[in-house]
């Protein structure tokens, strides 16, 4: 097969769909990979690196996409990539449709065959190719939330660790999967007061016995969740419905009572975000402030250390995509039940529920 990865153009995205090692294992299994010229140079791969991969620098991005048979990318195509759009395209990246009508009618209306990371599921639920990138999120949110505390950037001025005779800093995280877990890890060891919600009884005894008195768990509810809010110097919003939008769960209510200064890291701005006045920013200007309380929500915050982004999204991605290359798309996923979950739009109709409950499109079983 024929594959190709150019360089994002998103505004301060640095990641790149491959690896040079990637290359190396495509190139093993005898397939043609290009690579836009400089497309690694944001992650530290020069593209002699890629030569020596085993693959063919392009000059152009319209030339990759139009020899390509499969694409490989990290971030989803922007508008004035659509034109590169086509019938039997395959487009593996991440993807993030519920939150984007207009990307999802370009690849209905093209018949591209869509396969978005972040909804390719394993029998447990659990979503490998989104997992490094949540992993990397949390971790970074933390930092960014303590960051942004800090007074010069407009926060309250508190240290998450407080020092001796002087309070640690609240730190709320609203929900326990990958990115709240890595949120946890960082605050914990930063040795904030950590409080942290989730509907799922069974995660919160699992973090309760892991970290016993140093963390708070909470059922998620309404009443909880406005209390941990309003008690809160740093929040992190990592809940997530697989491929559907994020659940608007921090009330703009609550922010009459919450703390002046205090500061929302919405992770969750990829599907929507958390906030009912969520909106994405970028690394240039991360953070914006509504009713005094400061609110973080870079769409692709793993962009912001590249290098350790895109190798951890390799080594989970490549084993999907080369099955791809391999077998061909439609026996790939007979072969893969979480590879099958992955595929969004297939022939020009959408086959992610949670992208048809979005925009009232019907379910093309596949």
């Amino acid at each position: 097969m024929k594959i190709g990865c150019v360089k994002e153009i998103k505004k301060y995205e640095y990641r790149v769909g491959l690896t040079p090692s990637s290359v190396k294992e495509y190139v093993f299994h005898n397939h043609l990979v290009m690579i836009e010229k400089g497309a690694g140079e944001g992650s530290g791969f020069s593209d002699e690196d890629y030569i020596e991969a085993g693959a063919k620098i392009i000059e152009t991005a319209q030339e990759v996409w139009a020899k390509s048979e499969m694409i490989v990318k990290v971030k989803e195509p922007l508008e004035s990539e659509y034109v590169y759009f086509r019938p039997n395209l395959i487009l593996y990246t991440y993807l993030h449709l519920a939150a984007d009508e207009a990307l999802t009618n370009a690849l209905l209306e093209k018949k591209v065959k869509g396969v978005a990371y972040e909804t390719i599921s394993l029998d447990d639920g659990s979503l490998p190719c989104l997992k490094p990138m949540s992993e990397v999120a949390g971790r970074l949110g933390v930092i960014e939330g303590a960051k942004h505390l800090e007074k010069p950037f407009g926060g309250s001025g508190i240290l998450l660790s407080g020092v001796p005779g002087v309070a640690c800093a609240n730190v709320c995280i609203i929900g326990a999967g990958v990115v709240g877990e890595n949120a946890l890890k960082m605050a914990v060891g930063l040795e904030a007061n950590v409080t942290i919600l989730d509907v799922n009884l069974k995660k919160l005894t699992y973090l309760d016995e892991i970290y016993g008195n140093k963390i708070n768990t909470l059922y998620s509810n309404s009443t909880n969740l406005e209390r941990a809010c309003t008690s809160a110097d740093l929040i992190i919003s990592g809940v997530l419905l697989p491929g559907a939008k994020a659940p608007k769960l921090i009330k703009r209510e609550y922010y009459k009572n919450m703390k002046p200064g205090s500061v929302i890291v919405d992770v969750a701005i990829d599907q929507g975000g958390s906030t009912e006045v969520s909106k994405a920013t970028y690394h240039d200007d991360p953070v914006y402030t509504v009713d005094g309380i400061i609110h973080y929500s870079v769409a692709n915050m793993p962009g912001a250390v590249p290098r350790t982004s895109t190798i951890a999204l390799n080594n989970a991605t490549l084993k999907y995509g080369l099955l791809i290359a391999d077998k061909g798309f439609e026996l790939a996923m007979s072969l893969s039940a979480p590879l099958k979950m992955g595929v969004n739009t297939y022939n020009g109709g959408c086959t992610c529920r949670g992208v048809c409950d979005a925009f009232h499109l019907e379910l093309l079983e596949i």
